[in-house]
Parts: structure tokens; sequence; C-alpha cells
């Protein structure tokens, strides 16, 4: 495969003036990241958002040349099996991605930060309520994925779908067994505004 068909995108965290973050290489739209983020903070990381983001962002200064289902590690087989479908791949993270700054003594990692996501075609923001997914060839900010979002959802790669203020494009699958009680039940596919006002 060519470096020409990757689906570029970051995975951040909000900052006081936007986000800053890693670069992921491969297979960046919402179809296939956020069934993987939200499996992660859902059991992996049991609802820890500053784990996930160490173990994302911190321990990943390179970024990634892709995110593998290893972050799906402790959620149910049958949620695993149906998200996965024996596609089993690890992340794995780069070890060469280095811009040279101005006055700067060596290279340094990237960080992808609203000012320096040139190129890129997807950002994901891990906010407290939920990820932002922006859609970097049509908007500067986008909508939020609530964390609580079943993982099963289907998301849209829609470019033009990722809209602030629209709903998420996302629908659930249909159920194929009897649904549990409500209380162990996914929440639907739900969206919250972002708390900072749109960058123009």
């Amino acid at each position: 495969m060519k470096d020409s068909l990757a689906t570029r995108s970051f995975i951040a965290r909000p900052t006081d003036t936007g986000y800053a973050g890693v670069y992921v290489h491969w297979d960046g739209y919402p179809s296939h990241h956020l069934p993987l983020l939200l499996g992660a903070y859902q059991y992996r990381f049991g609802g820890d958002l500053d784990a996930l983001c160490r173990h994302l962002i911190d321990e990943a200064p390179e970024g990634w040349s892709q995110l593998g289902t290893d972050l799906l590690d402790g959620a149910p087989e049958p949620l695993r099996a149906e998200l996965v479908g024996g596609d089993e791949h690890p992340s794995k993270q780069l070890d060469n991605v280095h811009i040279i700054t101005v006055g700067a003594a060596e290279p340094e990692p990237w960080t992808v930060t609203e000012k320096s996501n040139g190129g890129l075609d997807w950002g994901y923001v891990l906010r407290p309520h939920g990820i932002e997914v922006i859609s970097l060839h049509a908007e500067h900010r986008g909508p939020v994925v609530a964390w609580d979002t079943d993982p099963r959802a289907r998301f849209s790669n829609g470019t033009y779908r990722w809209r602030i203020g629209h709903p998420v494009p996302a629908t659930l699958p249909p159920r194929a067994t009897a649904p549990s009680t409500p209380s162990a039940s996914p929440a639907p596919v739900s969206a919250a505004t972002p708390r900072t006002a749109s960058r123009r």
C-alpha cells in the first residue's frame, strides 16, 4: 500500500488554545478510530480518560503508524468479535517522525495542534465529555461523540457530515439477540456541543 492512500489523522487532548496531540498515519476514518477509542475508554482503561491520554499521546510522542485491536483488551468477547471481525492487529508506534524548528538544537517529535494540522484528514480530541471528531477538509471543529456511545455504532466517513451543531452521523446496528436490561445496555449515539466557541 502506498503512502498516498493513507488517511492521516491525529489524536489529541484539549488545551487552553485548542488541542495538542500526536499523528496517526493509517486508517484515520471515524468508522475505524471511533470503535477503538470508545472501546478502549469503556473497557481497557475503565473510564480513566487520563490513562487513555497518557497511553495514546504521552507514551507515543512520535505518533502511531496505526491504532490496533489491542485497544479493545478487556472488552467482552462477543463485543470484541463483532468489532474486530477476525481482523486482529496490534497498534504500532512510529519511530522517526520529527520536525525541524528554526533555532532548535535538533529535530523534535511532531506535536499536532490547531496550528500545525496541515495535510491531515481527521482529528480526534479526547474531551472530558466525549470525542470531538473534526473533518479537517471541511471544519476547524466538530461534533462530540459521548464516551458512553455503543462502540458498535456505524459511523459515517462522509467528510461533510461531521459538522459542529449537527447530530453525530451514526446509527446503531440492529440487535441479533434480545436486549439486556436497561442498566446494562450501551447508550445510544449522542452528541454534545464543544464548550468553546468555533474558530474562524
